[in-house]
């Protein structure tokens, strides 16, 4: 039915619907964004992780933060895991999360902030302050009429949001601030918007806080920026850039460079996000979400540095109107950096699974995979991961992604239950 009504009513009434629908939250909750130093991270990757280091850096630093992200929801010490199979929930859901953090004496929030969220007006009623842009390349461009400059522009609503009257919170006014990955060609747009501060963060040169030294273990990854040194208990040097925000956010919040530190050490898991599986076998297993080229490489790439035999990858693609150039790209990527590859579901939605994994497999096999030797397609997920798991050997890594965190799978238009770090728990209890 409400399909039905989307295809049948003007887009534009339902935008309307949509503005109304969120400032009426906001007012009925009382604008409890008001009441916080709120912090929107946007970008293409790593906004789950970056959002969670800000929050550690805060936490330690003495700072109560809630955040609302892809993969989990934190008010204060208090954790849950997304369960609304959407970055950004409904917009009462949204609202009374911000309550619940100000009840909770929360005074930051960050707030994972998407495109499609976006173009919803789930960000209408939070009251951003802080705005933080990771990185931008081609990723739901269907929803965006094909465009990777409309899915640019939609995430600029963010940054163009600061530009509202100044909160006073504790007697202080609180500025308006842009943080900004440096190394993104697009850097210089979203700095573009009016804003009482602008910083940037990067590996490469001219950033106002930039990464230097960075050296990697199966364990985390160590560096410095500036005089102070830094260590993350997250495998993936790609890590370092999601952790640079948090830096910089503590910076402005007044916490000293050493708290900070033993706040960046101190996660040790972010749902999802290369996160370790134990379960005694003699092989390593990592579930992240990696789901498009780019995070693909950075973790394909992570694992390869890491394996002292062979790299094993599970991988698929969504349906539902999502990307279907990325099949290609991941299927060819995948197969030029791991030696078995098992192509299986991950949200399907209505689209036929069969097509999915087809797209994604010929690709693999245009890059050398043969099929039945290197290369499996096993559509159901299940049966998918018990493969890649069953090919392991002592000192090998399986790299499970697509789905990190999420905790349903939607086949059919059907939503059910899932969890990959439970199913791949329960697949490594058969096969020890």
């Amino acid at each position: 039915m409400k399909k039905t009504l989307q295809k049948l009513l003007p887009q534009q009434l339902i935008s309307a619907y949509h503005y109304l629908l969120a400032l009426l939250s906001a007012l009925w909750y009382g604008f409890p964004s008001r009441k916080m130093v709120v912090i929107g991270v946007t970008g293409t990757k790593g906004k789950t992780s970056t959002a969670n280091f800000i929050w550690s850096a805060l936490s330690i630093g003495g700072k109560k933060t809630g955040i609302i992200t892809t993969a989990n929801i934190r008010i204060a010490e208090r954790e849950a895991v997304n369960a609304y199979h959407m970055t950004m929930p409904g917009r009462f859901t949204i609202q009374k999360l911000l309550r619940d953090m100000v009840q909770a004496g929360c005074t930051y929030c960050v707030v994972e902030t998407t495109s499609e969220g976006i173009k919803q007006h789930r960000h209408i009623g939070i009251e951003y302050d802080i705005a933080v842009f990771t990185n931008l390349t081609p990723e739901h461009l269907p929803s965006h009429g094909g465009s990777f400059e409309a899915y640019k522009k939609a995430k600029g609503a963010l940054f163009a949001s600061l530009n509202r009257p100044r909160k006073v919170l504790g007697g202080k006014r609180i500025d308006k601030v842009i943080i900004a990955n440096a190394d993104s060609e697009h850097a210089p747009y979203y700095l573009g918007f009016p804003a009482d501060r602008k910083i940037t963060f990067g590996i490469g040169p001219g950033a106002d806080y930039t990464a230097e030294g960075i050296r990697s273990s199966d364990r985390g990854v160590e560096f410095q920026v500036k005089d102070s040194s830094y260590a993350l208990a997250i495998p993936g040097t790609f890590n370092v850039v999601n952790a640079l925000p948090a830096i910089v956010v503590s910076h402005l919040a007044g916490i000293d460079d050493a708290s900070i530190a033993r706040g960046l050490a101190s996660l040790s898991v972010i749902p999802g996000r290369m996160e370790r599986i134990e379960e005694g076998q003699d092989f390593t297993v990592f579930v992240d979400y990696a789901h498009e080229g780019q995070s693909m490489r950075n973790v394909l790439e992570t694992a390869r540095g890491m394996s002292k035999g062979k790299v094993i990858v599970l991988l698929g693609a969504e349906g539902g109107g999502r990307d279907t150039q990325k099949r290609g790209v991941m299927g060819r990527l995948t197969a030029a950096l791991a030696d078995y590859v098992v192509v299986s579901d991950v949200d399907p939605y209505d689209d036929d699974p069969r097509e999915i994994t087809e797209d994604i497999a010929r690709a693999t096999e245009e890059a050398g995979k043969i099929r039945g030797e290197n290369l499996f397609v096993i559509e159901d997920r299940r049966a998918g991961i018990n493969k890649a798991l069953s090919l392991a050997r002592d000192g090998d890594v399986v790299l499970l992604t697509g789905k990190g965190a999420e905790q349903s799978m939607v086949v059919g238009g059907v939503h059910f239950p899932w969890d990959d770090r439970i199913v791949v728990r329960e697949e490594l209890k058969k096969i020890n």
